[in-house]
């Protein structure tokens, strides 16, 4: 087997005013791979992503990230390595231009002139926001923001693209065009949701999480199919959702 893309070993993780939110996570992840992550509100899943590269530190426990361990020392590296895209696209984008935004994190570095444009380039005909290099934005909708968003991390050519809900409060045209610009990248994904058809749709592999644990972990067919794992951990797919796949 080749080394995991991500390898999370025992993480555990507690608040200043002694909340759990990480007691015990162990997962790991293969390069290709496409991974949902599920679970009910509360059950650590954002904690564990801020882990992924370094924003949080474990009270014990491990993150490799290609087997890296995510420390001080290797954190520039690392935040490389792994491309978290936030929920709001507004806590990514911050500069005047949609080409100012996307270069802003390869700029950092160290990259410059026709290698620079060519990673913005890149990055944004990935996902089909390449027209919009030159505006503001602000003056885009929440769709193509989150595009946008995704861009600015591809354009540091991670290895890993971790997304934290990413269709949440999009239009159903919206989150179609998503979907097709994430099958068509060529990149180890773990993605956050609580749209369960969406995970079906984007992922082959589910790890449910609770209480700070990963309390299952299968193929995304089998996860869905078991009514009372769902319903044991608050999750819930939509009215239809077994009639329209049988």
């Amino acid at each position: 087997m080749s080394t995991p893309a991500l390898e999370v070993r025992d993480l555990r993780f507690s608040y200043p005013d002694g909340h759990v939110a990480l007691d015990g996570a162990d997962f790991h992840i293969h390069p290709g791979e496409r991974v949902a992550l599920l679970g009910p509100n509360g059950a650590g899943k954002t904690t564990l992503l801020l882990h992924l590269n370094g924003i949080l530190t474990p009270t014990s426990g491990s993150v490799r990230v290609a087997g890296l361990e995510v420390t001080e020392e290797h954190l520039q590296e690392i935040r490389r390595r792994v491309g978290l895209v936030f929920q709001d696209p507004d806590d990514q984008l911050f500069m005047p231009t949609v080409r100012k935004d996307v270069a802003f994190g390869p700029a950092n570095f160290g990259v410059g002139g026709e290698a620079l444009e060519h990673r913005v380039v890149s990055a944004l005909e990935a996902v089909g926001m390449i027209d919009a290099i030159d505006r503001a934005p602000h003056h885009l909708s929440l769709g193509e923001r989150r595009r946008v968003a995704i861009a600015t991390v591809l354009a540091m050519q991670p290895e890993i693209l971790v997304l934290d809900e990413p269709s949440s409060n999009l239009d159903p045209a919206g989150r179609g065009e998503l979907a097709h610009i994430l099958t068509g990248l060529d990149i180890t994904m773990l993605m956050v949701t609580h749209d369960l058809p969406y995970a079906a749709r984007l992922t082959r592999r589910a790890l449910v999480m609770n209480h700070g644990r990963i309390v299952a972990d299968g193929p995304i067919e089998k996860i869905l199919g078991d009514e009372d794992l769902l319903a044991a951990n608050r999750l819930e797919l939509p009215y239809g959702f077994r009639e329209r796949e049988s």
